[in-house]
């Protein structure tokens, strides 16, 4: 019985064998979910804020939540080459290498949190000023970052855990994991903020608590699982195997560092117009990290997925993984920018009943929107070159869009004589089209080079 369901696992989790569609919704699905239910911890924590707490509280914890999802994007980044390397040593049938590069990694991650929980906790201050946060959100916005900076270590610890398992083609325990930490941040939430009356600081504790929680069954459930690889007390090292992922990780960390600050720029930018124009787009901001669910869902399925077959020598699978990952994605994103215009007022309202803030949140959303649709198309070309190894063409991609295109148009149409947050939205989608251009032509160059490799 044992033998079977052991088989039964390995099958599921085998992305070079199967239909195609099949594997990748089977894996996606999990993700996207585990996506959803963590950007929901941003966005109780707006929505609790908003309902019983006060009206600079709603400002300062969009914006120290923006910092917060910096933190957490980069460390995701980092973790995502654990997630590539460890697909492709399953891909090559090499359990063995795995464990030393999950012991490897567990030493890099735990110098990074104690890095970043000394710089948010000594440093709050002075971020949440660079962040330009009003001055009647200012000492709120500081309380924020500070008490999620004391907690970073689980933070980090989560979205580790679950890069890991989904390198080892298994997305369902993430999505557990993250169950686990979005009811226990509900219940903070309620009992902090609303009963406590604890505001921002409230927030910031039911998000911290709530990932120490998960942190904590998930090890213990991690401890009871039949894993495919072995962990030795010499694999926590800081041996070769860190090289590995560190060459994949590292390009992506710096492309998604220097996007997420250049929309702290943005952020910058619009507080500079008011605290409605702030705290409207802190409420788009929590819509938007749900719209940006399924391309984020779809990157990390590519990347394991496009992974694990060219480690099984299969590129002609990994090549209809990714058309198939495309038109999906393409079809949901459609269907978002829809909702968007006609229920976009709607779903702001979810986070404020204030009638200017719901007003400029919505404005925002109709000029992002189009996002949906391109994003997931350029995330997929990302995906795919993750699952190569090939990371720098995806920080080159990112950096050139971001700092060529969504911050100097975001700038400009800031400064207008009569600004609108619209045309503001709009900045984002006009600089990711212009990153597809970029990573297709790539594609076609990177393809014609495995064709000339083949013909010789």
């Amino acid at each position: 019985m044992a033998d079977t369901a052991t088989a039964k696992q390995e099958e599921k989790t085998d992305f070079t064998r199967g239909s195609i569609a099949e594997k990748l919704l089977r894996f996606m699905i999990p993700v996207f979910g585990a996506l959803v239910l963590q950007a929901m911890y941003g966005a109780v924590d707006l929505l609790v804020v908003g309902r019983f707490g006060s009206k600079a509280g709603l400002s300062g914890v969009s914006t120290g939540s923006n910092v917060l999802n910096l933190v957490t994007f980069v460390v995701t980044a980092l973790a995502m080459g654990l997630t590539v390397v460890i697909s492709r040593d399953l891909g090559e049938r090499k359990p063995e290498k795995i464990g030393p590069v999950i012991g490897g990694g567990v030493l890099v991650f735990a110098v990074i949190a104690g890095v970043l929980c000394v710089v948010m906790t000594v440093f709050a201050r002075n971020i949440a000023t660079w962040m330009m946060a009003p001055k009647a959100a200012l000492a709120l916005t500081t309380q924020y970052i500070r008490i999620c900076g004391a907690g970073i270590f689980f933070i980090v610890a989560y979205n580790v855990i679950a890069a890991i398992f989904r390198g080892l083609g298994d997305s369902r325990m993430p999505l557990l994991f993250v169950v686990i930490a979005c009811c226990c941040n509900i219940a903070g939430d309620l009992l902090f903020i609303a009963g406590f009356h604890m505001d921002v600081a409230g927030a910031a504790l039911a998000t911290v608590m709530a990932q120490a929680i998960s942190v904590v069954l998930s090890l213990i459930i991690i401890r009871r699982k039949n894993l495919p690889f072995h962990m030795k007390r010499q694999d926590f090292s800081f041996n070769p195997e860190v090289r590995r992922f560190l060459k994949v990780g590292l390009p992506l960390t710096l492309q998604e560092f220097l996007t997420q600050i250049s929309f702290l720029i943005i952020c910058a930018f619009v507080n500079h117009l008011g605290l409605s124009a702030s705290s409207g787009y802190g409420v788009a901001s929590k819509l938007i990290s749900f719209i940006m669910l399924v391309p984020s869902a779809m990157m990390q399925s590519m990347s394991a997925f496009v992974s694990q077959n060219v480690g099984a020598g299969k590129e002609d699978r990994a090549k209809k993984g990714l058309k198939i990952g495309i038109a999906f994605g393409v079809c949901v994103g459609l269907v978002i920018i829809v909702l968007v215009q006609l229920f976009g007022g709607a779903a702001s309202s979810l986070f404020t009943t204030r009638a200017a803030f719901i007003r400029d949140s919505w404005a925002y959303l109709k000029g992002f929107c189009p996002e949906a649709v391109v994003t997931v198309f350029l995330f997929s070309l990302y995906g795919y070159f993750n699952g190569h190894g090939r990371s720098t063409v995806v920080m080159v991609t990112g950096i050139l869009q971001t700092f060529l295109v969504r911050l100097p148009v975001s700038y400009f149409r800031s400064v207008q004589a009569h600004p609108s947050l619209t045309k503001i939205g709009l900045a984002c989608p006009t600089a990711t089209v212009f990153g597809i251009v970029i990573a297709w032509l790539y594609y076609l160059h990177m393809n014609q080079k495995m064709r000339q490799f083949k013909a010789q």
